[in-house]
């Protein structure tokens, strides 16, 4: 959701003059295209990363999973590698990295198809067709790639000694046999469709009330004039960082109710009988 944002308020590549010898001006943008697409999968890769033992708890957290349900983030960061091993912390990241490039290369196409469908036939442009378009290709980059969003939550679910599945290709058919087929893996894509929505909207206004408020009460501190525009002012870098950073985390929390539905509804017929949610 955070990649349909960023892609949404993105401005196109800058044009680059044509070298001598060099191809023209369609052959850089698609260079400059394959270039972000590369440079964002490899920095996805690393983010996700880096952060994967957080999201392995947060994954045992949201569903109940009852080693660990009686403890807090803190508590479960130490208690999974004693009882699973360090390696136990990256659970599910395997599927994690397999789809952050397709997720990538889906969202960069959608996105340039949508924004040209919706200035030629709607008839917008400018910041609301950038958002518009980044939403629906977020939308859709979720469609295509959910299934390893799905066996990513069971493999980061599952506790060492209680291995439903063996790895991702075994996820992928015990899912496909036991769970109604190919609808088996969109189980919980509802909320996590209903979920975009609040979280693009409340990110977007919370970012630029943000970037306003700072323009316009401290242009010194926090701003430099533009490379493009000497005469107009935007964020300098780390603030830029810091105000993306404070709007993502409270359209995180506000949309988050629709993250734990998404997670119960996925591990639904993993859960206990009592707990599942399908």
């Amino acid at each position: 959701m955070a990649a349909a944002a960023a892609l949404a308020a993105a401005d196109p590549p800058p044009a680059m003059p044509q070298a001598a010898g060099a191809g023209g001006p369609t052959a850089r943008r698609d260079f400059y295209w394959l270039r972000s697409f590369l440079a964002g999968g490899i920095a996805g890769c690393c983010a996700k990363t880096t952060v994967a033992p957080l999201d392995r708890v947060k994954v045992l957290l949201q569903a109940h999973n009852h080693h660990y349900k009686h403890l807090g983030v803190f508590s479960a960061l130490r208690a999974v590698p004693q009882k699973e091993g360090y390696l136990g912390l990256y659970k599910g990241n395997g599927a994690m990295m397999i789809r952050i490039f397709p997720y990538g290369a889906i969202q960069f196409m959608a996105f340039e198809h949508y924004k040209m469908l919706i200035t030629t036939k709607l008839g917008v442009s400018g910041h609301v067709h950038r958002l518009m378009a980044g939403s629906m290709a977020g939308m859709t980059a979720v469609i295509c790639t959910y299934p390893l969003d799905m066996v990513r939550v069971r493999l980061a679910f599952q506790v060492k000694g209680e291995h439903t599945y063996t790895g991702i290709i075994h996820a992928f058919k015990t899912i496909y046999a036991k769970e109604g087929g190919f609808l088996g893996f969109y189980r919980g894509l509802m909320p996590t469709i209903l979920g975009m929505a609040p979280y693009a909207g409340v990110s977007f206004f919370t970012f630029g009330t943000l970037k306003s408020v700072g323009l316009s009460h401290a242009p010194t501190l926090l701003g430099r004039p533009s490379s493009d525009n000497p005469n107009v002012l935007v964020l300098k870098t780390h603030i830029n960082l810091l105000c993306g950073g404070v709007a993502g985390a409270i359209a995180q929390t506000i949309s988050y109710p629709f993250d734990v539905t998404r997670r119960r509804m996925q591990l639904g017929t993993v859960l206990p009988e009592y707990e599942k949610c399908l």
